[in-house]
């Protein structure tokens, strides 16, 4: 059974105020800047999905964040890489939520305490308003386990989009 407080967040506001009013302009811009240079030290492939709230019928059926993001991860077909080595990173607004997916390539040489530092950092920042930072900040800190396990230039090219999706 869905929380009250829950439902509230994710059904008053409209998704299209949430969005803007957290990532305008010039914050998409910064976060798809910092996805091309974090791409450019690397191998992996990053790619962040930012959603507002969760609809109808994920609340109606309690849907967590994970779940959600699951979704995302298979939607943007993040999985779809050469090497295997995408990373979702999904915001959800309405709970000041983060949630990483890794593709099987980079997610068995990541231990999940390292992905979890990232989303909670992300979440801090979140929490306290600084939306564009706690994205760039997750950017870079993904970018740093990825340059870690797969350094280098990626030969197959740029594989995801850069630019931040809005669900």
């Amino acid at each position: 059974m869905v929380k009250p407080g829950r439902m509230l967040r994710h059904l008053l506001p409209p998704p299209w105020w949430m969005l803007r009013r957290s990532f305008d302009t010039a914050a998409l811009q910064a976060i798809e800047a910092a996805v091309v240079a974090a791409e450019c030290t690397h191998r992996g492939e990053i790619r962040v999905a930012i959603e507002a709230a969760l609809d109808l019928r994920l609340l109606l059926r309690d849907a967590s964040v994970r779940e959600r993001a699951i979704e995302v991860f298979s939607e943007l077909h993040v999985w779809d890489t050469a090497e295997n080595n995408g990373v979702l990173i999904y915001v959800l607004l309405a709970d000041h939520d983060v949630e990483i997916v890794a593709d099987r390539g980079i997610a068995m040489l990541v231990e999940s305490a390292e992905w979890q530092a990232v989303c909670e950092a992300m979440e801090q920042q979140l929490r306290a308003g600084n939306y564009q930072a706690g994205a760039v900040t997750g950017i870079q800190q993904v970018s740093a386990l990825l340059a870690r396990h797969f350094p280098g230039r990626d030969a197959a090219g740029n594989e995801l989009p850069d630019r931040p999706h809005l669900l």
